[in-house]
């Protein structure tokens, strides 16, 4: 192998390692996301479920 070839061998395994690094972000950037949503459901949730439990024994 000469330099060249061991170059461009080099340059596309680094440009394929960082397509894929920057796929890995955006994926956890989603993730992150989805876990911020389902946290503000079960907040919800929790409150509406409180609040209806204190109506019934205030009955």
């Amino acid at each position: 192998m000469n330099l060249q070839d061991f170059e461009a061998e080099y340059r596309e395994a680094m440009a394929e390692t960082l397509n894929e690094l920057q796929t890995a972000v955006l994926l956890l950037a989603q993730v992150q996301h989805k876990i911020s949503k389902i946290g503000s459901s079960l907040q919800n949730l929790s409150e509406r479920v409180e609040e209806f439990i204190a109506n019934e024994k205030a009955e």
